[in-house]
């Protein structure tokens, strides 16, 4: 148990620093796709260090109480998801026992919290750009539940035959999506994949998904009144929700662990190092995923209108994600598991 402990701190402490970072590449891959410069990768770390030792402006229409306990209800739960969604993987593939099974449900509704607690602190905040943000931000919020759980729904119908608790992420581990599947379910899968690709950036308020936040229309959106300590925090919660999330995928689509895939394991002497090349992997995994699905996305697409975001989840991308489904289902070779 105290190792477990110990891997919980870690994922914790990795999770500041790997969550900035994730950021940083994000911004210095999107300036090289436009042929910029761009900010150093570590440009995250520095405006959050800077943040940090400035004064916090609390507005005079604001509801106090909830304008400053919202930061910190949602980089809690932000702490809270990737804690959660992490723990079981890592302690997976160092060969840990984790009391964490990761239940998907649960997953589904803290992926809300810290959503709903920026909505919260906006509606407290007085002003009209920030209640304008928060409106939009719950549209989003609403339009994108319908293809998580869907995908959520696909894969543990997939995976109930064989084991005795479909909702959870150890299941995955041992039987993936693409097990025993056929053209069908390949297919499947694929578009399961793309949906849950689609919605990354809608859940991390980035183009064309950024209208809670439009600077140009809003002036920042839910976050206009922010400053500080207070703002620090929020982006803080942004860092760990690009993490968590994009972990998820890959858990959900690519749990493959270096070991298993290659069949090779690595070692120093007598120290194995095959953890160590386990985390990189499975970092590198997260790093192609966030860069996919929002980097790219944001890069080559400008931002939509809220009327339209609420039809492309509502129509479009929950239509894939329930074409994945249906898919999955109709797959003979799953059937005969």
């Amino acid at each position: 148990m105290d190792e477990v402990i110990g891997v919980a701190i870690a994922i914790v402490v990795a999770g500041v620093f790997g969550g900035l970072f994730l950021k940083g590449i994000d911004r210095k891959l999107a300036a090289f796709m436009q042929s910029r410069i761009g900010p150093p990768i570590a440009q995250p770390i520095y405006d959050i260090l800077k943040l940090m030792q400035k004064q916090t402006i609390i507005p005079s229409t604001s509801v106090r109480w909830l304008f400053t306990g919202a930061p910190l209800v949602a980089l809690t739960s932000g702490i809270v998801l990737l804690l959660y969604i992490s723990l079981s993987y890592v302690c997976y593939i160092i060969g840990l026992q984790s009391p964490v099974q990761g239940d998907l449900i649960v997953i589904m509704y803290l992926i809300l919290i810290p959503s709903i607690a920026i909505i919260s602190g906006a509606f407290a905040s007085g002003s009209p750009y920030a209640s304008i943000g928060a409106q939009r931000e719950m549209v989003i919020l609403m339009s994108t539940e319908l293809p998580i759980a869907v995908v959520v729904l696909s894969i543990a119908w997939h995976v109930a035959d064989s084991m005795y608790n479909p909702f959870a992420l150890q299941s995955l581990f041992e039987y993936t999506l693409w097990h025993h599947a056929g053209a069908f379910g390949i297919l499947g899968g694929i578009l399961l994949f793309l949906a849950m690709i689609l919605v990354l950036p809608a859940e991390m308020s980035n183009v064309p998904f950024d209208q809670a936040e439009a600077e140009t229309e809003i002036a920042e959106g839910v976050m206009v009144e922010y400053s500080g300590k207070l703002l620090a925090f929020l982006l803080l919660t942004d860092a760990f929700k690009a993490l968590s999330l994009s972990a998820l995928i890959v858990i959900l689509f690519f749990p493959y662990t270096f070991t298993g895939l290659f069949g090779l394991s690595f070692s120093i002497g007598s120290y194995s190092i095959t953890p160590l090349i386990e985390i990189i992997f499975f970092i590198g995994k997260v790093v192609i995923v966030y860069s996919i699905g929002v980097t790219v996305i944001r890069v080559i697409m400008a931002r939509l209108k809220i009327s339209q975001v609420a039809k492309v989840f509502l129509f479009a991308v929950s239509a894939i994600s329930i074409i994945g489904m249906v898919l999955i289902m109709l797959d003979p070779k799953m059937k005969m598991i």
